[in-house]
């Protein structure tokens, strides 16, 4: 009876700690997902933050041959302050969509003036613009993908209950506003 009783113990043991095993590691994964996406937005966050650095000196030098078209300045301004006061991923995403627009309007203007595109200190800017939207876009892909990941595994039947034990939501996709899906127009 002794002997029954020990395999019965051992196999409950085995269990339990299978169990425990599993558990940990579901619960760790989730925290760990969660991580991911907390890194790749900031890796998102930061690569705007370098946008927003060079925007206000892109600007400086425009506004010397634009000095007329102040309400392209004015949004950039705004639309950088609005990023910087947003509370949450949600409202730096729409904010970003907003420099976007009027970034776009301030790139059209360089088409009107032709003596700013020769000019050095603007041509340099307009590189450092492309190498810091090519990294942003890097970066959005990355952190929509850490999304995709936790998502996906959220909505599984074991990852929703290891989602909740752990307390992780669903994360935000970085979407690009619809007005902002079609190319600018530039005129020459």
């Amino acid at each position: 009876m002794n002997k029954n009783l020990l395999v019965v113990l051992g196999v409950i043991a085995l269990v339990v700690v299978i169990s425990g095993g599993w558990v940990i590691n579901g619960y760790n994964g989730v925290v760990a997902m969660d991580e991911n996406v907390k890194t790749a937005w900031a890796q998102v966050d930061n690569q705007l933050k370098r946008r927003f650095d060079l925007i206000p000196n892109l600007v400086e030098t425009v506004k010397g041959y634009a000095a007329h078209e102040k309400e392209v300045f004015e949004h950039l301004a705004d639309a950088r302050t609005k990023y910087f006061q947003a509370p949450d991923v949600k409202g730096k995403i729409e904010a970003s969509g907003d420099f976007e627009r009027a970034l776009s309007r301030l790139l059209v203007l360089q088409e009107t003036y032709p003596q700013l595109k020769a000019n050095e200190t603007f041509l340099k800017m307009m590189d450092s613009l492309e190498g810091t939207e090519n990294r942003l876009a890097v970066e959005r892909k990355r952190y929509n993908d850490a999304v995709r990941t936790l998502n996906t595994y959220i909505r599984t039947v074991f990852g929703r209950f290891f989602a909740n034990l752990a307390g992780v939501k669903q994360a935000e996709y970085y979407q690009i506003p619809e007005a902002e899906k079609p190319a600018p127009k530039v005129k020459f």
